[in-house]
């Protein structure tokens, strides 16, 4: 598929850096607006994770349940029962983490449709530190029967992902970063639920990631062409994993690097090894946490520190080339 991105969408300092958390808070309140239905649900963050767009709309659709996020999952699931579509924002570490034994029994068991919004995922959440990282939210979602899991490469995929997560059925996550990050597709780009994104064509290598990690991999994908032919795919949708896309290109490539922020463990590059350690072996390579607690420190840093900004994703990309 031909994807419309912004103009000179390679060069990051001519495209706008918006946060995903924005975008997804501006797709609620633009949704609030077609279903009456729907409501939104906040735990004492509403501003900073955005949920004061959709608030300042329609307050008579919103609940705030102050730091309470058992209390957040409890009275979602009860809206749900009653034919609502309820909306439950606030950060990652205490959305997923806090609540999720209250998200697998009243949520994830009954299949009931609530969608969860986070924000503050992943290193990008900087210097709140290791307690505001949260770096295992996919891992927990993923592994709950019934979940949908959708992690957005940018502000405007995190807009259109909020809106078509209404639309689904059973529980659904939306993974959404904190910092601002380079917006390189638009509000006319594609963006279909369970389906990656052949962003970038290419024969030597598979690289996929989710969320921003995309955009570093467009960027060196065209670095590196005239050493490597790069395919680059935005697996947006972790659950359920686009088996076909991932299968074509794999059988083209032979081989695949992942980047994610997140712990390579039991992440989006752990559900693709799963899944082609029982189709199609080939060599892999993941990037991302390394199985370890961060630290405090501004997003720069830390990506560097980590190795996930572009130059470190490039890095460890080229390594795994080099030794095959």
């Amino acid at each position: 598929m031909d994807y419309k991105f912004q103009k000179n969408y390679l060069d990051e300092k001519s495209i706008e850096w918006k946060a995903m958390r924005n975008g997804a808070g501006i797709g609620m309140a633009e949704l609030g607006a077609e279903k009456e239905n729907m409501v939104v649900l906040g735990a004492d963050t509403t501003e900073s994770s955005r949920a004061h767009y959709f608030a300042e709309k329609f307050p008579e659709r919103f609940i705030q349940v102050g730091v309470a996020e058992q209390n957040l999952i409890g009275i979602s699931a009860g809206l749900a029962y009653e034919g609502m579509v309820p909306y439950a924002v606030t950060y990652a570490p205490f959305l997923i983490g806090r609540a999720w034994e209250p998200i697998r029994t009243t949520i994830a068991y009954p299949n009931n449709h609530v969608i969860f919004v986070s924000s503050h995922a992943g290193l990008a959440t900087g210097p709140d530190g290791p307690t505001h990282q949260m770096t295992e939210d996919v891992t927990l979602t993923r592994t709950l029967p019934n979940f949908t899991v959708i992690c957005p490469a940018d502000y405007e995929q995190a807009r259109l992902a909020v809106k078509a997560a209404y639309d689904l059925k059973g529980p659904v996550y939306v993974r959404n970063a904190r910092e601002n990050t380079p917006v390189f597709t638009t509000e006319k780009t594609p963006f279909e639920v369970g389906k990656a994104q052949v962003l970038r064509e290419g024969k030597d290598i598979t690289a996929m990631g989710h969320g921003y990690m995309v955009y570093w991999l467009l960027q060196i994908a065209e670095e590196l062409k005239k050493e490597v032919s790069i395919e680059v795919i935005n697996l947006h949708t972790i659950k359920p994993l686009d088996e076909i896309t991932i299968l074509k290109s794999i059988k083209k490539t032979g081989r695949v690097f992942f980047a994610e922020d997140h712990n390579i463990v039991g992440g989006g590059g752990s559900a693709v090894c799963e899944f082609l350690s029982q189709n199609y072996p080939v060599p892999i390579k993941l990037h991302g946490v390394m199985d370890e607690f961060t630290e405090s420190g501004s997003v720069k840093d830390l990506w560097k520190k980590y190795k996930l900004d572009k130059e470190g994703v490039k890095e460890i990309l080229w390594k795994f080339l080099s030794n095959m």
